[in-house]
């Protein structure tokens, strides 16, 4: 699958997210307005912050189809860790204002009692995001797009989160006013873990930090091609749905140029057939003395 049919695939998951958010935002924020919940108002914020972020998923999905330049000759992939990396502030700014107005109002015993009907503008929003989250978790991990997977999971969170905020409108109703305005604050505190899980794993990812258990995977893939004695080295950096790639191996010294160069293209086509869009730089060196050609594969 080509990237930039991987890329134009991913934006669609990024367009249904933006379209999905900005329609719960105002609904959100309007009913929950209406109805007196600050629960469901406070739901509303966290969609606003989610358009924000949808939006710079998309910029920068638009940003990485860009060619390779002299300024970039791995390309512009990582553009949509930025802007994961921009849009985790911009989620923990607008959760410490939830949590701080909901505190505000805890402590000023401001409760109100929301209108019933929140409750089903509240599971609507749940299962309409719910439904989003499969759609882009599916699509996330057909192009190999890791933002779009991290946004998969982002919908999930919103999902819960609306769910939250009509258990606490039920709790209104069942006794207990301050529940509605504590959904605030908890909706707030999912905001912030939300914000400094996205930006600990796009920080991991820009400072080119790379899954072990995948380096195994690699090794494993490498190991299995005859004629390689040695796998001296392997070093790997995301750039979201590419890897690129730069493996040491160590054949036989009396191999010609062409012979090494013939296991450098296995190497290549293996881990393309395992990992999928990777580029890799294969570095041959000889293996042990050039007299002795008597040591075992490994």
């Amino acid at each position: 699958m080509q990237l930039d049919y991987k890329i134009t695939q991913a934006k669609k998951g990024a367009w249904l997210s933006i379209i999905t958010y900005t329609f719960l935002t105002f609904l959100k924020v309007f009913y929950g307005w209406i109805a007196d919940s600050r629960g469901l108002m406070a739901d509303g914020i966290n969609n606003a912050t989610d358009v924000i972020s949808s939006i710079a998923i998309l910029i920068a999905l638009h940003i990485s189809m860009k060619p390779v330049d002299n300024n970039h000759p791995y390309g512009h992939y990582r553009s949509e860790f930025i802007a994961a990396l921009i849009a985790s502030f911009i989620m923990f700014a607008v959760s410490i204002q939830v949590i701080v107005t909901g505190v505000q109002h805890f402590y000023q015993g401001q409760f109100h009692q929301p209108s019933q009907s929140a409750v089903v503008v509240g599971l609507i929003s749940s299962f309409i995001m719910f439904a989003v989250f499969l759609y882009n978790r599916r699509l996330a991990h057909k192009v190999k797009s890791s933002a779009l997977k991290a946004a998969s999971y982002d919908n999930l969170s919103d999902a819960l989160v609306s769910l939250g905020t009509v258990i606490g409108i039920i709790g209104v109703y069942l006794g207990v006013p301050m529940l509605d305005t504590l959904a605030a604050i908890v909706i707030g505190l999912l905001i912030m873990k939300t914000s400094i899980d996205i930006f600990k794993e796009t920080a991991i990812t820009l400072t080119d930090g790379y899954d072990e258990e995948e380096l195994s995977y690699i090794h494993e893939c490498i190991a299995s091609i005859p004629d390689i004695r040695e796998i001296r080295d392997i070093k790997a950096r995301s750039h979201g749905m590419i890897s690129f790639i730069d493996v040491t191996i160590a054949v036989n010294p009396h191999l010609t140029v062409v012979e090494s160069h013939e296991i450098s293209d296995q190497v290549e086509s293996k881990l393309k057939e395992n990992i999928g869009e990777v580029e890799t730089i294969v570095h041959i060196e000889p293996y042990g003395p050039l007299m002795n050609d008597s040591h075992p594969h490994s």
